[in-house]
C-alpha cells in the first residue's frame, strides 16, 4: 500500500532538501548501534550514511522496486555491504524482522500515512529494549518546495503523540532540522 502522496522527485532535487549526516546526529544515531530498520529507504538517501555508522546491518524496506535498484547500486558503488534492501509493503505486512530485531528505526518523511499509529507501532515491534526511533517530516508551512498537503502532514504536536500511543517515550523537544524539516526522537522502554 503505497503512502497516500508519495511519489518521489529526481534525486538530486530530493537530496538537496536534507543534510543526512546532520540528521543523523540530532536524532542520535551513533555508536554504539548494532542493526537498524529504515521505513521506506527511497534514493538511499539516509541509509548509506547510517549504515556507515552501525556495526551490524541496515534492512532498508520499500514499495518501489526502482528505489530499492538505486539504493543497492548507490551501496555497491561506495562499498557499503551491510544493507539489506528488500521489497516489502510494511504498512500492510509489517517489516518481516522478529520481534526486538532493530536497535534503531528511521521513519523519515512517511507519518503522512493513512494510519500513522500503526506504523510506529510496528517500529516499536521491530525495536529491542531500550532501541530509539528517530522520526522527520516536512514542517508545516506551505512555503516548503515539497511535502504531502498540509491537510495530511503531521505537525510536531502530532508526531509525539502518536508515537506516544504506540507505546515510545519522546527522548528530548522536537528538533529543528532546517530548512525544511523537524525531527522527534523517541525509545522504546
Amino acid at each position: 500500500m503505497r503512502a497516500r502522496e508519495s511519489g518521489m522527485p529526481d534525486r538530486d532535487y530530493w537530496e538537496s532538501f536534507f543534510d543526512p549526516e546532520r540528521i543523523l546526529d540530532r536524532l542520535g544515531l551513533h555508536a554504539p548501534c548494532r542493526d537498524v530498520v529504515e521505513f521506506g529507504c527511497g534514493y538511499g538517501t539516509f541509509t548509506l550514511p547510517a549504515a556507515k555508522r552501525i556495526t551490524g546491518t541496515l534492512t532498508a524496506l520499500d514499495l518501489d522496486p526502482g528505489m530499492l535498484d538505486a539504493t543497492r547500486e548507490r551501496a555497491r558503488a561506495r562499498h557499503v555491504t551491510n544493507i539489506d534492501a528488500v521489497l516489502r509493503d510494511f504498512l500492510a505486512d509489517g517489516t518481516g524482522l522478529p520481534d526486538g530485531a532493530a536497535d534503531f528505526a528511521m521513519v523519515f518523511n512517511i507519518l503522512h500515512v493513512e494510519e500513522p499509529v500503526d506504523l510506529l507501532r510496528e517500529a516499536y515491534r521491530s525495536l529491542a529494549s531500550g532501541g530509539r526511533l528517530g522520526v522527520i517530516h516536512w514542517n508545516h508551512d506551505p512555503e516548503t518546495p515539497r511535502g504531502p498537503p498540509l491537510d495530511i502532514r503531521p505537525r510536531p504536536e502530532d508526531v509525539k503523540r502518536w508515537g506516544q500511543e504506540a507505546g515510545f517515550v519522546l527522548t528530548g523537544d522536537v528538533v529543528d532540522l532546517p530548512p525544511y524539516h523537524y525531527g522527534v526522537a523517541f525509545q522504546r522502554v
